[in-house]
This record gives C-alpha cells, structure tokens and sequence, in this order.
C-alpha cells in the first residue's frame, strides 16, 4: 500500500455517432440491467438522434404542438419512456450522452451526480466559447439562465433502477432550433431553445456530427473530471478526419473541465 487513495472506478465512453432513439434506448436498457449485475463497468454513451419526441414517464402529451399528420409527414415519432421530465426532442446537431453509472459504488447521492452532469454541460459550452450555467428550479444547461432572456441549450432527464443511472442529457449543437416548435420543450410553453452554434453567431451553420462529436469529447472530459474517474474506451475525434490523433491532453485543455 502506498497511501494513497483510490480513484474511483473508471467510465467507459463509446461514440456512437447517429443512431436511432430506439437503438439506443434497448442498448443502455441492456447496459444498465449488466453494470447492476456486476457484468460491466460504469458506460458512457455518446451519439446523435434522427428526429425524435420522447415524454417521460409522467409527462403530459398535451405540450406536443405537432399534430400526428404532421409528425407522419416528417416520420417523426412519439415515443414514452422511463425517465423523469416532459417533452424532449432529439435530432441531428444535438449531442446527447447516456451515464449508466452505479452510483452507490461510486459513492455518489443523485443530486450531486444531477449537478455534475449539469456542470460538464456548462463546461462543453466553455469549450466553444459560450457561457451557461444553472438555472435555479429548472435542470438542465442555460445561457443567460438569471438574466431576462433565459435560453435552455441543454436537458436532463434520468432513470435509476437497481442504483444504477441511464437515459441522461441532450445538448444543442448545431441542431435546427425550428424543430422546438414542434413541442413545449420540458413541458413549458414559450420557452426558448438555443444552441452552441446560435449562442456563437452561427445561427445559420447546418446540423453537423462532426460538430456533435467534438462537443461529445469535451463533455466526456469533464464529466470524467466531475467524477474523479479516469475515461476509457472510444473517445469522440476531435477531428473526424484525422480519427483519434489528437491527444488527451489537448482536448482536456479545450474542455475546461473543472470541479466548481
């Protein structure tokens, strides 16, 4: 022994790219049913989603704007699952991130491990430049979130069976932010929605993947500092064109991963 003190376990990251929702959904459902019989380590998983509605398991389908002609025209679907929240739309140019952590292993209560992905959130906004932070009452990740134009650039929504965590957050990109008219995003009417991209001046830049994975990297970043844990497995490129040639530590400096 040399006295020093353990780290806590590793996570595990996959980049998924863009798959569909209910891909996903059956993967970390399968993932969350194994890290609770000690089969697999905690998982992170990182991708992006064809256009997609999902409510929470007690969200009123009424803050659906769109008709269900029109979400048929747009081959859109409506689909209730096992987190908390309302209304969520998922599609392209939005990261979204899937912890399927155990937490008590981890040592970790469930409102620090909602702060800390929050705060990994705010950190790969930090990354591009734009400044978020919380928002009292409200989860999630907001720009100018005390001011008098809050805007929601990223959601939360989770599940815990068995102690271990899955479903998690959404973080807008480069996503088309006309597709929020579709809902009340999180059950709220008026509520504005914005991204990386329009808080940058962009608000003209295309959904983009290659843009999703780079958030990806910086948000596994430091949400692996967030949790004491040393990342392991697939880490998004940085630049998909040059695959995983950038170092570690480089992106590490670009997330400004902290622990406030």
């Amino acid at each position: 022994m040399d006295g020093s003190s353990p780290r806590a376990p590793s996570l595990h990251v996959r980049w998924l790219g863009r798959i569909p929702y209910r891909e996903a959904w059956g993967l970390q459902r399968r993932l969350a049913a194994e890290r609770a019989d000690d089969v697999v380590g905690d998982q992170l998983l990182l991708l992006e989603h064809d256009a997609v509605l999902t409510l929470g398991r007690h969200a009123d389908d009424g803050h659906v704007l769109a008709d269900p002609a029109e979400l048929a025209r747009r081959g859109i679907e409506v689909l209730r699952v096992e987190r908390g929240g309302e209304v969520t739309y998922h599609g392209p140019g939005q990261l979204v991130a899937y912890p399927i952590v155990a937490l008590e292993r981890r040592g970790l209560l469930l409102r620090p491990f909602v702060r800390a992905l929050e705060g990994a959130m705010i950190d790969a906004c930090l990354a591009f430049g734009v400044t978020a932070g919380r928002r009292e009452g409200h989860p999630g990740c907001w720009c100018d979130p005390d001011g008098p134009s809050p805007r929601k650039i990223g959601a939360l929504g989770i599940r815990v069976e068995r102690g271990v965590s899955y479903h998690g957050i959404a973080l807008n990109v480069s996503v088309d932010l006309d597709d929020f008219g579709l809902i009340d995003p999180c059950g709220v009417p008026g509520l504005r929605s914005t991204s990386i991209a329009q808080e940058s001046g962009e608000s003209s830049a295309r959904p983009s993947t290659a843009d999703v994975a780079r958030a990806g990297r910086a948000f596994a970043l430091a949400l692996a500092a967030r949790l004491d844990a040393e990342l392991e497995g697939d880490l998004p490129p940085l630049d998909p064109d040059r695959g995983l040639e950038a170092t570690h530590d480089s992106t590490r400096a670009m997330s400004g991963a902290g622990t406030g």
